[in-house]
């Protein structure tokens, strides 16, 4: 198993993340559902070009609740991530002069994208979770990751035993953001933010 640090070019992301993103961290399921459109985009365009000797299939993006457990699952089908590809797309936060420009426009912190323009949507579930999981297994043929960070920049990676495409997050929701496990508070976002969404989001028994 492999440990170390994020590679951030400020001393601590998260508290950034809180401190001036907070007043609208219900957009996290915008962000990760967004990801995992992308990462199911990518693979169909690699299919269509003969890139990926697989197929493609109907895939769909999976939310689940578990109020027991108290975690929030987002699910895809899409081009997975190697645990070298964990390591420089998770890991390594490009996130140079974010912290002058947040200070500059914190006050429509709100605004659409803002935290998508440095690549940081992932690290948006740490507004609403102590403890982000990865399990993630790629299109390559190689073993699946498994990626876990409990809201520092201390993080392990390990080989799973995930045997099917695709990335689960798995966001362990603080005691004070329950909400985020309900089903009406659920729809109400994938309505709000993903109802366009090019690949169906499936939630409980019903596609979005």
């Amino acid at each position: 198993m492999a440990t170390g640090k994020i590679n951030v070019s400020v001393e601590n992301i998260f508290p950034l993340i809180k401190k001036f993103l907070y007043s609208d961290h219900e957009i996290f399921l915008r962000e990760l559902i967004s990801n995992a459109t992308d990462a199911t985009l990518k693979l169909k365009h690699l299919t269509s070009i003969g890139e990926a000797s697989v197929e493609y299939g109907n895939p769909v993006i999976e939310v689940k609740a578990d109020k027991d457990k108290q975690t929030l699952h987002i699910i895809d089908q899409g081009i997975g991530m190697t645990k070298e590809e964990v390591e420089k797309y998770i890991n390594e936060v490009a996130f140079s002069g974010a912290e002058e420009f947040l200070e500059k426009y914190k006050d429509s912190a709100k605004d659409s994208g803002i935290i998508g323009h440095f690549g940081l949507g992932f690290y948006s579930a740490f507004m609403v979770a102590n403890k982000v999981e990865i399990i993630t297994k790629s299109y390559k043929d190689e073993p699946a990751a498994h990626w876990i960070c409990e809201g520092t920049t201390d993080f392990s990676l390990e080989e799973a035993d995930k045997t099917e495409r695709g990335t689960e997050i798995i966001l362990h929701v603080n005691d004070d953001e329950k909400e985020f496990l309900e089903d009406n508070r659920i729809s109400e976002l994938l309505t709000k933010y993903n109802k366009f969404m090019p690949i169906p989001i499936k939630f409980g028994t019903k596609e979005k």
